[in-house]
């Protein structure tokens, strides 16, 4: 390919971006990131397409979650830490009840921007420029901190660097060792409905692992440690191609801003800037589809989508994470399944059952019901199951924290009781209870705890 390849969406409308208000900064911000060492590696990135090649045919099962908007001020230990061990903790629960090794993808190191509607918000007359993350500009309503700043986009790149440093350091160092499996609790498990189950779900793995290497007589210390990987949606173009390299011994271009990015449902157009970057880099990549226009026209989308970014069937290329809501998913799964099967072409199928389950509270709130989540799931697994397809995996928005933003779970939490720990500047998460449970739930579904 030649340098120019990679830029080709550079000739498109590229939608969604922020209102930048000078094109010289914005260009010597990207030229500075350009000349910085990448976040991820081409190996790190074809190790995950394998995995998820092999999710694709039902031999490992994709959990994918995190934030959904990370924020400059998260990047502490205690809230990396928290959410590498819900992660963990999850992938524990799922492994023992799908008998499939779990891919772990973090949506994390790199969440530091968002698609928004409008370019501007309204408040009491006051017109400023909209909250696109903190990779662009600050929440707080007023001039200053909602100017886009593409100088901030080294600000994300620093904190991306430094999660990833955290997460490796804490990987690398046996956090994730199976034979210390207590050490992932966190303190309110055991305050929870499902607490009891949890503990003898570790005692079981903890025994069962004692067995094998007494059996064996030789250690799993391979088990001290985990792959994990991280994702963002690739939503600013300028930032993602100024860290797309060549590398050696290796062809085409490579995004090395993170493992796996993916294409939001509303920059998902075939003929779009993002897809012209997507098709051109060689990570496996993930595309949402949800239910904003009719079945036929969703079926017509997909079909060129897969045509364009998946021409060759290459093994964990690409990734469908269908998004349709509880009420519309029996009507819209089947079709994906039935459109992707007449390309002839295979794609890892993922559940994300938290935005088409989104509503506003009379107080204003943005939140989601467990129930609705669940039942969203429960109908994914039904659906695949029925139609002959592999149910491969679920992306979550969630978080380590003990928040209050989603309703329902073993605590049976209200609409009125959101506003006592609600932090979520964008979509309302999982906290870790209502995460841990729902592992206990799938995990059930799938194969039985």
């Amino acid at each position: 390919m030649k340098h120019s390849d990679i830029n080709t969406w550079r000739e498109k409308v590229v939608p969604h971006q922020p209102p930048w208000p000078c094109a010289d900064q914005l260009e010597a911000a990207t030229q500075e990131l350009a000349a910085f060492p990448p976040l991820v590696t081409s190996w790190e990135v074809e190790l995950l397409k394998t995995q998820l090649a092999q999710a694709a045919q039902g031999d490992r099962f994709l959990l994918q979650g995190g934030d959904c908007a990370e924020t400059f001020d998260g990047c502490t230990p205690d809230r990396i830490t928290n959410k590498l061990k819900i992660l963990l903790q999850m992938s524990l629960i799922l492994v023992h009840g799908t008998r499939r090794p779990v891919v772990r993808v973090g949506r994390f190191a790199g969440q530091y921007a968002k698609p928004r509607s409008s370019n501007e918000e309204t408040r009491d007359g006051t017109t400023l420029p909209s909250f696109f993350g903190d990779n662009v500009n600050r929440p707080a309503f007023e001039e200053q901190s909602r100017r886009p700043d593409p100088w901030r986009l080294l600000r994300g790149y620093e904190r991306s660097a430094l999660t990833l440093n955290f997460i490796r350091g804490l990987v690398g160092g046996g956090f994730a060792d199976l034979h210390h499996p207590e050490y992932w609790d966190l303190d309110f498990v055991s305050h929870a409905e499902l607490g009891d189950d949890y503990a003898r779900l570790i005692n079981e793995i903890a025994n069962g692992l004692s067995f094998m290497e007494t059996l064996s007589g030789a250690s799993a210390a391979d088990l001290s440690r985990v792959d994990f990987f991280t994702s963002h949606e690739g939503l600013l173009l300028n930032y993602e191609s100024a860290i797309t390299r060549h590398v050696p011994r290796r062809d085409g271009w490579w995004l090395l801003s993170t493992h796996f990015p993916w294409i939001g449902m509303r920059t998902a157009c075939p003929d779009g800037a993002h897809v012209a970057f997507f098709e051109r880099i060689r990570n496996p990549i993930a595309v949402k589809v949800g239910p904003s226009m009719s079945i036929a026209d969703m079926q017509k989308r997909v079909s060129r989508l897969i045509d364009v970014l998946h021409p060759d069937d290459e093994p964990g290329r690409l990734t469908l994470v269908h998004r349709f809501g509880a009420d519309a998913t029996e009507d819209y799964l089947p079709a994906l399944v039935d459109c992707v099967r007449k390309t002839g072409r295979t794609v890892l199928f993922v559940c994300d059952p938290m935005h088409g389950n989104t509503r506003t509270t009379e107080d204003g709130l943005k939140t989601r019901s467990f129930e609705d989540i669940l039942r969203e799931i429960e109908l994914s697994i039904d659906l695949h199951q029925q139609v002959g397809s592999v149910f491969g995996g679920v992306h979550f928005e969630l978080t380590g924290e003990n928040v209050t933003e989603c309703t329902g779970g073993a605590r049976g939490l209200r609409d009125q009781d959101l506003h006592a720990g609600y932090e979520s500047m964008v979509d309302p998460r999982l906290n870790a209870e209502q995460s841990l449970e729902m592992a206990m739930l799938i995990s059930r579904r799938l194969g039985g705890v």
